[in-house]
């Protein structure tokens, strides 16, 4: 990746400043650490290479030379309203998945809480750091990996680990060659368009409309829920809780409503949960 070329085609966005590396660790680590030291809004971090990446809970992204696109994107929220803030982790996967499907035309969607699939096949994932300044969100962090070439597949499939969610990567979905550059243009563009959005029935609608599974029945481990009580149950502070539903629709604050054999829907809040489609499941 040519970083002047890269400079010259993120020229025409409103960033903070960009800052590309070879190889780095974690452009997700690179960025708190820009945060710490007064790092603007929309400040963003490009790697050709992650030696360190990570996904959610940890599991290990390595990042090949010239197969994927790494960044990670520093958001100081503007909105302080507690229902829009959750609502910050879905604009990576809702910048992505509308790129894919009006930029590249594209069947994207969204396997929540920020996963981006194409034909059930994962392309892209988002990992969301928050900073925290007693009860406020100081800052939030996307990390977003995205699938271009073959060489990306493995890292693909190391990362879902025990998941084995099964893969897949731009360059094969459409049959050509991918310009990284212009798909990182693509994926901001739609990322800051959103972020204007944050607080509006829009940006909600367009996320519910692009769920994967909605009305498929569903596998969901782990996580955080709300009871009958509306009080939150804390699942990852107990032993694996397993839950099989339909999945009906998204909360005003982007929770999964999910429909379980008793009739009662169950709010699921992101945290750390896994979801597959049950078929999915029995054919492992």
């Amino acid at each position: 990746m040519d970083q002047n070329r890269l400079l010259q085609t993120l020229a025409d966005l409103p960033l903070g400043a960009v800052r590309y590396f070879d190889r780095l660790g974690s452009t997700n680590d690179e960025a708190a650490a820009w945060i710490s030291q007064g790092a603007p809004d929309l400040a963003l971090v490009v790697a050709e290479e992650q030696t360190a990446g990570r996904g959610r809970a940890g599991r290990s992204w390595i990042t090949v030379p010239g197969s994927s696109l790494a960044f990670s994107l520093a958001l100081y929220p503007t909105e302080r309203n507690a229902l829009f803030l959750p609502r910050l982790t879905a604009l990576g996967a809702l910048a992505v998945k509308d790129t894919l499907q009006y930029d590249y035309g594209l069947p994207a969607q969204i396997k929540w809480p920020n996963d981006v699939l194409i034909r059930r096949r994962k392309v892209a994932g988002i990992l969301s750091e928050a900073q925290w300044t007693g009860d406020q969100m100081g800052a939030l962090i996307l990390g977003i990996g995205i699938n271009v070439a073959a060489s990306s597949v493995g890292s693909a499939l190391r990362l879902e680990g025990d998941l084995r969610f099964p893969a897949t990567y731009l360059e094969a979905e459409l049959e050509r060659p991918v310009d990284r550059l212009e798909l990182l243009h693509n994926v901001l563009a739609e990322l800051l368009r959103w972020r204007r959005k944050i607080s509006s029935p829009e940006f909600l609608q367009s996320w519910e409309a692009s769920l994967a599974f909605r009305g498929e029945r569903v596998m969901v481990i782990s996580g955080q829920s709300t009871g009958k009580d509306g009080l939150p149950v804390d699942l990852e502070s107990q032993p694996p809780t397993i839950l099989e539903g339909l999945i009906v629709g998204l909360a005003p604050d982007g929770s999964l409503k999910l429909r379980i054999d008793s009739g009662e829907v169950m709010t699921l809040r992101a945290g750390e949960v896994r979801l597959r489609p049950v078929e999915m499941t029995a054919l492992r």
